[in-house]
């Protein structure tokens, strides 16, 4: 059945953001845990070298599904709580790891821990729901980018640990780490009174787990199978099959997991196509140069580096991302997302093309690091802003799922692609064994350029952001749901009207929702200091207006909308009457 919360936004603390970005770093770190200890993984778990690849593909798998999952269970149930719960089973599955070096049971574990993924949509639905307009976008900025804060900043202390104590202390350190957001959680980040209308689809939930593992999976095994190979070919033909039967079942369902009219739209499905190309060009780098840095200086080009020291170098690759977070805000601020989207492709084409003279010595991987990190910081910032602007409130934590999801696809096609490059350009040297070539990472960079190239291209389309006077005015709105109100009325067409209580006095923060023929949620706001309210509407038809205040009764109001502007009167002192517009 479908319904709403009403109870008042709880105030945010000033601890709500680092709360959550530490909470998003710490499910990052899961990522790039084991990359220190990845050429050692078939001797410490006594397993042929393909097998010890099911421990990073595993968690993949699990991050790719739990993601668009996990969001709309938040957006259904409470975000915070399915936060809390994505950490728990991160823990769970770290102590897991952290006990064991048999092979299955490590998969097992990794497998849990993948799940965490669905926690940075959650926390960035939480900041959209709680937080004044005027801190929001630093806030997402910040948290969207903490998956490489903490992908980069785990490499050096990753490699460190490995280097000089057991391998299974990484997986008590991540434990620890996640029991420690946890508690931070519980005590900092209140529960969003938002609520999503429906109930969850668990039909489509299994349809989209099962296309996601046909079609991730050949593509991170498709170099050790052979792209040619039935397998690959019949586990991609499976793939597109089942996604088709899901997508058509999506349409037809009164509730869906995601709404694919919603993701139709041009600016939600050119982000999710750029979201793409971005964790192409993130995940590159994270493979090339500590394999650069590592190799013997024997080889010509090799730079001869520790584990730890070649850490230390890649580093400033999400340090930067953290820095990027406030230089974001501004620039989209004054820009928009979509401009800001832009630069931070060009940043990292630059950082690619630059790359390819800058692999002679370890400070010059530093500087290619920093600049990659400056820009794939303010793209990965804009991506969760394009997104809350071209969806519902009550869908924020779908939408941000699906698109964390398309990251995670850009990273599961980069690792498969370069790593087929690497294996391809590999030369032989004594004692049979073989290493990367210089040829590779060039190569593995001009692909990662050529990505961001395509995703430069896709951004330009993206609908062109207000004009800086609009901006403006949303700006100077102290909160969210005032710059909402200023913003709909200036350029949307839809409802709006006034709240009245008994006295005919305006009523304030009045929750305000429209609901469509089929019962479910098609926009929500609340009401401002004079009472009035604006709500867009996705299309001609009928509607529901519903109005809710502390200390009135509920009010529901039909109303038919015909393309112009209507106002309705929303009179609180008239629980329950139904009124015809």
């Amino acid at each position: 059945m479908p319904h709403t919360t009403d109870r008042p936004i709880p105030r945010a603390g000033g601890a709500l953001v680092p709360v959550l970005a530490f909470a998003g770093i710490v499910v990052a770190v899961m990522q790039t845990l084991l990359v220190p200890v990845i050429k050692d993984l078939p001797q410490l778990l006594g397993t042929e070298p393909s097998n010890a690849t099911w421990v990073l593909t595993s968690t993949l798998l699990s991050g790719a599904v739990a993601t668009p999952i996990m969001g709309r269970l938040g957006d259904l149930y409470g975000k915070r709580r399915m936060l809390i719960l994505s950490l728990a089973v991160m823990v769970a599955g770290a102590m897991v790891s952290a006990l064991t070096s048999q092979l299955i049971v490590m998969i097992v574990g990794r497998t849990l821990q993948g799940f965490a993924m669905g926690a940075i949509p959650l926390g960035i639905g939480l900041m959209r729901d709680m937080l004044p307009r005027e801190k929001l976008g630093s806030a997402m900025a910040l948290m969207s980018s903490s998956i490489g804060v903490g992908g980069g900043l785990a490499l050096p202390a990753a490699a460190l640990v490995a280097q000089h104590t057991d391998w299974h202390v990484l997986f008590y350190g991540a434990a620890g780490l996640g029991v420690l957001a946890i508690a931070l959680t519980l005590l900092v980040v209140p529960e969003s009174p938002a609520r999503a209308e429906g109930s969850f689809d668990l039909l489509g939930a299994l349809g989209l787990s099962a296309g996601l593992v046909l079609l991730l999976l050949p593509v991170t095994k498709g170099s050790d199978w052979g792209w040619a190979s039935g397998t690959t070919l019949g586990l991609f033909g499976a793939a597109v099959a089942v996604l088709l039967l899901w997508g058509v079942y999506e349409l037809r369902t009164a509730a869906p997991l995601v709404d694919l009219r919603t993701t139709a739209r041009r600016e939600v499905l050119l982000t999710n196509l750029a979201s793409i190309m971005v964790g192409v060009s993130f995940y590159v780098v994270s493979l090339v140069l500590p394999q650069l840095l590592q190799l013997p200086t024997a080889t010509g080009y090799g730079l001869g580096q520790s584990m730890v020291v070649a850490g230390l170098c890649v580093a400033p690759l999400g340090l930067t991302m953290m820095f990027t977070a406030p230089v974001y805000a501004r620039l989209s601020a004054r820009y928009g997302p979509r401009t800001t989207l832009i630069i931070g492709l060009l940043v990292i084409a630059v950082g690619y093309a630059g790359g390819l003279g800058l692999m002679h010595a370890a400070w010059q991987t530093i500087i290619t690091s920093v600049v990659l990190g400056a820009g794939i910081g303010l793209a990965y910032s804009s991506l969760p802003a394009l997104i809350v602007g071209a969806v519902p409130a009550s869908e924020t934590g779908a939408a941000n799922g699906l698109n964390t999801l398309m990251r995670s696809i850009g990273t599961s096609v980069s690792s498969a692609v370069i790593g087929m490059v690497l294996a391809n350009t590999v030369q032989p040297i004594g004692g049979g064994l073989a290493i990367p070539t210089m040829h590779g990472f060039r190569v593995s960079f001009l692909i990662a350029t050529a990505a961001v190239l395509v995703g430069l291209t896709l951004a330009f389309f993206l609908p062109r952001t207000p004009r800086p006077a609009e901006q403006h005015t949303q700006l100077r709105a102290s909160s969210e749901e005032d710059a909402n109100l200023e913003h709909a009325r200036a350029v949307l067409r839809g409802f709006t009207g006034r709240v009245l209580d008994a006295g005919g006095a305006p009523v304030a923060r009045a929750k305000v929702t429209l609901i469509d023929r089929r019962g479910r949620q098609a926009g929500a706001t609340l009401s401002g200091p004079d009472g009035g309210y604006a709500l867009a509407v996705p299309a001609g038809g009928a509607y529901v207006l519903a109005a809710r205040a502390d200390g009135h009764g509920p009010l529901a109001s039909s109303a038919t909308h015909t393309g112009d502007e209507l106002a309705v009167e929303l009179d609180l002192a008239l629980p329950g009457d139904t009124v015809s517009a």
